[in-house]
């Protein structure tokens, strides 16, 4: 990149960043100066802001270099992790988003200790915490930084080694992303997540369309046919033992990661607890799901484009993404893809922060008090918490260059020592009334010590795929909780106490909206197998798709002719 490129890249970069912060801030102003508002955005979120903030807090650098490298080097298999979460919408906003609002939860520990008591939520917390600020939020930086490394070679911009120019595109994205969370609170997060969100869009949809216009010569639709007609096996979604996501996990291990991801993580779900009424908070849950289902089409299509355009010559199938971008897009554009970059970064670093910051004050430092905390002591804690959780970060994130097994791997591993003990926990305490405090406990302990034996004790006798192991540890910690129940129920049933403070009426369409992007999950799997573009389109394809239209029209007119009555909206 010449002087005067990267001079036109980095004013651009500059313009659309400062011009998302000042409508976050204008949007913000004096409504951060409550608890509620600093971390729930006062309940007052509607439905495009909690999409926009859901998908950009789920979207980073990490799914736009990885998922089209894996699309790059395998096939669309990976695209389960992506396509299925809007299974899990469906949940959180039919089933979990109803109970959080209605209980006026402001976190997840918060609803655990209402079901079980303070040790299941402080443990909780803790496995909440050591994972934010050893893994997810360290990652973000790193995945992200490595991102506009490759795009712009740091190290040679700056005439530093490689780990020097990795620690100072760490410190410099983390500080600018953590002026968000740390002075903006959560409505600032949202605001500049769903701007942010826009660009990824466009820039989701514009990289293919000049990406598939460059492999076709100057004709997309030429483009599309060679993608479509010629080493169609890139294009299969349907996985096999050996690819990077087998089909069968779809129903094991990721649909439990799924549920916990989109239901009950609380730097994904804090935007959907500060939702204005439950309707705008379904709303915006199930359009996130639609969302997610465009991801294969701009997130992993790329990648095989990048195959029919370069082969499979690349030194790393990392650099697919990168590559693609800086031959396709115009200089005059790449300003903008950075802004989007970095937003995307932004998005899930200060969403990161919030939480964490949302946990230690609610879970952490409210109950240890004795006396009442004022809102302005808890805004205080709340930013000296970010703070102290981003230098953390800055510190933890370089040192991922040096893990064995890649940024992916170690983000996988640790992980799972959350993730399915917490979903276990909250469905047994949703859906049973007996179960025990001593339950959860045992549960969660057991799920760390053996999660810990088999990934680094026992690894190498287990060839089980480890999201297969999380479906088994999950089905044995259920069983534990019920035994304790059997055992040790409870002298009463715990009974829901419904507190809500925003309007509980649901969506009149949730419904149908529901079945609708389930059916938009089966569509693209079919699309993306040998029923439709591998190995050609066949007749079977066009019954199966004339079958889901039929029963989407029918649920649809369904639920339309039903009266409007007052409040429905």
């Amino acid at each position: 990149m010449t002087s005067g490129e990267l001079m036109v890249t980095t004013l651009s970069c500059a313009f659309f960043m400062a011009l998302v912060a000042w409508i976050s801030y204008l949007k913000t102003r004096g409504e951060v100066g409550t608890r509620d508002g600093y971390f729930l955005a006062g309940r007052g979120l509607g439905a495009v802001f909690i999409a926009g903030s859901m998908l950009l807090t789920n979207l980073s650098a990490e799914q736009l270099i990885g998922l089209n490298g894996s699309a790059y080097g395998f096939n669309l298999s990976s695209m389960g992790w992506e396509v299925t979460v809007a299974v899990a919408t469906i949940a959180m906003a039919l089933f979990f988003l109803p109970r959080y609002l209605s209980g006026a939860f402001s976190t997840l520990p918060q609803f655990l200790n209402d079901r079980f008591d303070g040790g299941v939520r402080r443990m909780s917390v803790i496995l909440f915490m050591v994972g934010y600020g050893l893994i997810t939020i360290p990652s973000v930086l790193y995945a992200g930084s490595i991102a506009v490394m490759r795009l712009f070679d740091v190290p040679e911009l700056f005439n530093v080694s490689y780990s020097q120019g990795l620690a100072l595109t760490v410190v410099v994205i983390g500080c600018v992303g953590s002026v968000y969370a740390v002075f903006g609170g959560l409505r600032a997060v949202a605001i500049s997540d769903t701007l942010n969100g826009i660009g990824l869009l466009i820039v989701g949809v514009t990289v293919p369309i000049l990406g598939l216009s460059a492999l076709g010569s100057g004709s997309v639709a030429e483009g599309l046919e060679i993608i479509t007609t010629r080493e169609t096996h890139k294009l299969n979604a349907i996985g096999g033992p050996k690819d990077p996501t087998p089909f069968g996990t779809l129903f094991t291990g990721m649909a439990l990661a799924n549920l916990f991801y989109w239901c009950t993580n609380q730097y994904v779900i804090q935007r959907t607890l500060g939702a204005r009424s439950l309707a705008e908070g379904q709303k915006g849950v199930l359009f996130s799901g639609f969302f997610k289902v465009l991801v294969p089409f701009m997130m992993m299509i790329p990648g095989v484009i990048a195959f029919h355009l370069y082969g499979p010559g690349l030194a790393s199938m990392d650099l697919a993404y990168p590559q693609l971008v800086k031959d396709v897009l115009p200089v005059y554009a790449t300003g903008f893809f950075l802004a989007v970059l970095l937003g995307a970064v932004f998005s899930s670093f200060n969403s990161l922060l919030n939480s964490a910051a949302t946990l230690f004050c609610l879970d952490v430092y409210a109950p240890m008090k004795k006396e009442v905390v004022s809102d302005a002591q808890m805004l205080r804690v709340a930013k000296i918490a970010s703070v102290v959780i981003a230098v953390f970060s800055f510190i933890v994130a370089p040192l991922l260059q040096y893990a064995p097994d890649g940024l992916f791997q170690i983000i996988r591993i640790f992980t799972g020592f959350y993730n399915i003990p917490v979903i276990a926990v909250v469905l047994v305490g949703l859906f049973t009334k007996r179960t025990p405090a001593i339950g959860a406990k045992i549960a969660i302990v057991f799920h760390v010590i053996a999660y810990g034996l088999l990934q680094f004790v026992f690894k190498e006798h287990v060839s089980i795929h480890f999201l297969h192991i999380y479906g088994i540890l999950f089905v044995i910690e259920v069983g534990i909780m019920l035994v304790a129940g059997y055992l040790r129920p409870l002298e009463s049933a715990w009974t829901y106490e419904r507190k809500s403070v925003v309007d509980m009426t649901p969506w009149r369409f949730g419904i149908p909206c529901a079945a609708t992007l389930f059916s938009c999950v089966l569509a693209t799997y079919l699309l993306f197998s040998k029923v439709g573009l591998v190995d050609g389109v066949t007749p079977l394809f066009w019954i199966f798709m004339g079958a889901l239209c039929v029963l989407n029209v029918g649920v649809w007119t369904l639920y339309i002719r039903k009266q409007r009555t007052p409040g429905d909206s």
